[in-house]
């Protein structure tokens, strides 16, 4: 009876942890071809027009919203960019919300002396969604753009975002943030799990089921950015909170920014945790998203996001139910396995330490296991109440190149 609840429980955990990375998106691809095959036949026999109406209002008014800390590095140019955005300026407001920076931030700021930024001052830190709100009612304007101040927009970014809004079943909309490594960097594995992740965000987004969003290109419709808590991830908070209250959230890749990834391993660590300490408050403070009469979002989001958050503890459960069966072939082959996978990232690891390029065969093991590690250990952050609202931005740069 013991060697069977080892059994079970292993098969559960390993099974899940399969499902969640490979039988999911095969799921999704099949369903997602099927609501396609769907749309596809209502156009033809019905001439039901799938693209977008016109606006009633083409260029709705926008209040582009930015929390900046020490952002010495980035400002200038991110104001630049957004100055330059393809939208008509007396319809677009631009907030730089200082969030008690120590560095020259707010001098450089005065030197570009933009008459159409708005600079607000907080005398003491914040955190980044306190400071969001508290722009977001100084404009009445009808659509918000959440931005980041090392994120650069295309040109073309702001009117690709905003034309979702002429629905008014849509209450967010993300837009694709393309990362990019720093030269001199090794970007690994982690470049293959965005694009995975943006194929993911492709197919929900046909089932009308986009729960998240790239904080550095959120718009947002102005009348349900209320945020009931202060969240260390206000990025994926948000777009779960206006998608559970019935409105729609829109995935657009044709809608791009860039942004570089942290050049260092613990720079990219250190984010990770943070993030993961947010999912895990995001998981604990919304159990009624989980509510299967909440239908197809609510799957997305178990199958999609918790599932990956507790993935950690499903990982080593497995691990030490198949170790404790080791006298049984079957199941001495599997752990044999699940080591030598941990062994490979252990590895990736210690090459990184040394500055060396991590070899392919040990790349996916080692960012697989940075990020499992890290939700553990944000966990525990959130947990013991370590992680604050405020945090050190990770060192910054800014590419105007997009497009």
């Amino acid at each position: 009876m013991r060697t069977y609840g080892l059994e079970l429980t292993f098969w559960i955990c390993a099974g899940s942890v399969a499902y969640n990375y490979a039988g999911y998106p095969i799921l999704l691809f099949v369903l997602s071809g099927m609501s396609q095959a769907k749309s596809d036949l209502e156009f033809l026999f019905r001439r039901k027009n799938r693209r977008f109406l016109p606006c009633a209002q083409a260029f709705p008014r926008v209040g582009v919203l930015l929390s900046a800390y020490n952002e010495e590095a980035v400002i200038e140019a991110k104001v630049s960019n957004t100055l330059a955005l393809d939208y008509p300026a007396d319809r677009m407001e631009i907030f730089v919300g200082l969030d008690a920076p120590t560095d020259s931030t707010p001098e450089l700021l005065r030197r570009m002396e933009a008459n159409r930024v708005r600079v607000v001052h907080f005398q003491e830190r914040q955190g980044k969604l306190k400071v969001l709100c508290a722009l977001a009612r100084l404009t009445a304007a009808e659509i918000l753009l959440i931005t980041d101040a090392n994120t650069a927009l295309e040109p073309s970014c702001l009117r690709k975002l905003v034309r979702h809004f002429a629905d008014p079943r849509v209450g967010a909309v993300s837009g694709e943030e393309v990362r990019v490594p720093v030269p001199g960097t090794d970007p690994g594995a982690e470049s293959l799990y965005w694009k995975y992740e943006s194929a993911l965000k492709v197919m929900e987004n046909r089932l009308d089921c986009s729960l998240g969003a790239n904080g550095g290109v959120l718009a947002v419709r102005s009348s349900l950015f209320r945020p009931s808590r202060l969240s260390i991830v206000e990025d994926l908070e948000i777009p779960l909170a206006i998608r559970f209250q019935g409105y729609r959230v829109i995935y657009d890749p044709e809608a791009v920014a860039t942004e570089e990834i942290t050049p260092t391993l613990s720079g990219q660590f250190g984010r990770r945790v943070r993030v993961g300490s947010g999912d895990f408050q995001t998981l604990l403070g919304n159990l009624t998203y989980l509510d299967p009469r909440k239908g197809l979002p609510a799957f997305c989001y178990f199958s999609h996001r918790v599932l990956r958050w507790i993935g950690p503890f499903l990982l080593l459960i497995a691990l030490f139910c198949s170790t404790a069966m080791i006298m049984r072939p079957v199941y001495a082959v599997l752990a044999a396995g699940q080591l030598a996978f941990y062994a490979a990232a252990l590895l990736g690891f210690l090459r990184k330490q040394r500055g060396k390029r991590v070899h392919r065969a040990f790349s996916l093991p080692f960012q697989f296991c940075l990020m499992n590690l890290a939700l553990f250990l944000g966990l525990l952050r959130y947990l013991t109440g370590r992680q604050a609202l405020v945090w050190t931005s990770t060192p910054r740069t800014i590419r105007n190149e997009v497009g």
